[in-house]
């Protein structure tokens, strides 16, 4: 951009995803424009994803007497062609976001499917847990040391505890 004579003081550069409108520097965008400028952006895809936020924008900048202009789809807004032009942009970029994310949900649900796990890895406790526990509730140990024997963060020890107390409860056999 700096090198279509735009200065640096008036790039807005967003570090956030465009699906959202609420974004900072498109807020403060918004508010600095004035009667007479020109908002240019590299993609209407990088400005708004989908038609309805896209169209709310260009026609708050319009009314504000602020053209806009994208680069990429060689789109201005100051003629009818260009506002026609934007809305069909518009469709398509939100069509193609929309099939993006119901490929992704599709894939991740193949991938469940197949056993596939997300997330951090599960962290197991050592062998010697039930021996660390005990020697723990029975005052040998400190928290701190049992924590660093088993190798588990507090959260981590506090799951396991809970998951090793419930299956112990449940495989007690019945005394008679």
């Amino acid at each position: 951009m700096e090198g279509r004579g735009i200065p640096p003081n008036r790039i807005f550069m967003e570090k956030l995803s465009g699906k959202d409108i609420k974004r900072p520097m498109l807020q403060s965008l918004m508010n600095i424009v004035k009667k007479g400028d020109i908002v240019v952006v590299e993609s209407i895809s990088r400005f708004a994803r989908n038609t309805r936020d896209l169209l709310s924008l260009v026609e708050k900048l319009t009314k504000k007497g602020v053209e806009f202009i994208s680069l990429k789809e060689h789109i201005d807004t100051t003629t009818p062609t260009g506002r026609f032009t934007l809305t069909i942009f518009a469709a398509v970029a939100e069509l193609e976001r929309d099939h993006i994310l119901q490929r992704q949900a599709e894939g991740i649900s193949a991938a469940r499917s197949r056993g596939v796990r997300f997330g951090r890895p599960v962290k197991k406790p050592p062998e010697n847990f039930a021996n660390l526990v005990k020697q723990w509730e029975r005052g040998k140990l400190s928290f701190s040391e049992i924590l660093k024997q088993t190798g588990l963060k507090e959260s981590s020890f506090y799951r396991r505890l809970r998951e090793y107390r419930t299956t112990k409860q449940t495989v007690k056999k019945p005394t008679f």
